[in-house]
């Protein structure tokens, strides 16, 4: 099973309010995004986590740059000892009941391809860029969080307990995210057996944990296995209904009209019309026990799965739909809520499917029976902020070989 091992964090000093240095994840911000959150403050975490082309191939020499001038200038510091920090969440969810959610920020055990500590909850798609590994390389730090799954029964009452404050901040949808430490070595040492006890499913990071894997390598083929590089940056929450939030991502096909699309689905669903799509129908399709199919007016229609077409197959609406499709060569994107959704298939005049979200007993049953979900099976919400704590990887320099 994996460890998971408290480490001695990179915060931002306490005089900088949170809300103006942290920043969402850096996959899903725009050049626009990147330019509005260092106006907000120059010391923005997209400042080190979000190297730009514009700044030429050195931009990741200039990013590892920054983060040491800002060790150096006081604007992070360094915790004098190891610690985990507890991650609290508090939001409303897309059916309006008021949340809280806490997990666990730590070092997460690096782990080969296939072993069963640390799983892998859904087929990934390709990912050429290597941006997340020369970032890694360049500054020797986790700077944004892996999202993982413990399957350890009662994980969220050892972390109900509030640690030292460390600060907190609410994002641009209205969700306050919390931090606080935990030193007291009893308690460290019972999160870190807990978590150790049972496997990790990634929930979200796939991409990250993967190039964790390839510095990894690196770093073992250099100096060996005994360094920080084993391990990498994870919020671990239990795997628990009371502590997930989990939105569709729907399915775009930017290439293939409604009709085609209808006649393509109409083998393994029943068709019937839906009238005008409205965000409300985020609710009504798991209401419902269906899919929807979006026209580019607007307009919808419920695909009620035929039973005898998918006999044998998981139930999970982006599996019916990659069975109901498997023989045709089409295009396949992915997008997260309803208005998006319609928007796009207005404009690019072609066809969309909104489906419902993963069920928590699939999330289970996927880590239980080592299964795979179908790409972006999941949409783990809200997303969690980076810069509320760095993991400074430690490596030997030449001087200290």
């Amino acid at each position: 099973m994996p460890r998971f091992e408290p480490f001695a964090a990179l915060r931002y000093s306490t005089d900088l309010p949170l809300g103006l240095v942290a920043a969402p994840p850096y996959d899903v911000l725009s050049e626009a995004d990147v330019d509005a959150l260092l106006a907000r403050h120059p010391h923005n975490i997209v400042g080190v986590d979000v190297p730009r082309d514009q700044d030429g191939p050195q931009r990741y020499t200039l990013a590892a740059g920054r983060l040491a001038e800002w060790l150096a200038a006081g604007v992070m510091v360094r915790d004098e000892q190891p610690s985990f920090t507890l991650y609290r969440m508090e939001f409303t969810d897309a059916t309006g009941a008021r949340r809280q959610t806490v997990g666990v920020l730590g070092g997460l055990e690096v782990v080969d391809e296939g072993a069963d500590g640390v799983l892998p909850h859904e087929r990934t798609t390709p990912k050429a860029k290597t941006d997340r590994l020369d970032l890694t390389r360049s500054t020797g730090a986790n700077l944004s969080p892996v999202w993982g799954l413990s399957l350890t029964a009662g994980l969220t009452d050892l972390l109900r307990a509030p640690g030292e404050a460390m600060g907190e901040c609410h994002d641009e949808h209205g969700v306050r995210h919390i931090v606080e430490r935990v030193t007291d070595a009893a308690r460290v040492a019972a999160i870190s057996a807990a978590i150790s006890a049972n496997p990790v499913l990634i929930a979200d990071g796939h991409h990250r944990y993967a190039i964790s894997r390839t510095f990894r390598d690196e770093v073992r083929a250099q100096h060996g296995t005994r360094t920080q590089a084993e391990l990498t940056l994870t919020y671990v929450a239990e795997l628990v209904e009371d502590q997930l939030s989990i939105d569709a991502i729907h399915r775009l096909y930017p290439a293939t009209s409604a009709e085609e699309l209808a006649a393509l689905l109409a083998p393994c669903f029943e068709i019937s019309e839906a009238g005008q799509v409205e965000p409300g129908f985020a609710g009504d399709v798991v209401d419902r026990g269906v899919l929807c199919l979006v026209r580019p007016d607007g307009s919808g229609a419920w695909l009620t799965p035929r039973a005898e077409a998918f006999t044998g197959v998981r139930a999970l609406d982006g599996a019916y739909l990659e069975h109901a499709l498997a023989n045709a060569d089409i295009e396949v994107t992915y997008q997260h809520g309803v208005d998006r959704v319609v928007e796009f298939v207005a404009a690019h005049a072609c066809a969309a499917v909104l489906i419902r979200p993963t069920s928590i007993e699939e999330i289970r049953r996927t880590a239980n029976e080592r299964l795979l979900m179908p790409p972006k099976s999941t949409f783990f919400t809200p997303k969690l902020r980076t810069g509320l704590v760095i993991r400074p990887l430690d490596l030997p320099t030449e001087a200290s070989q």
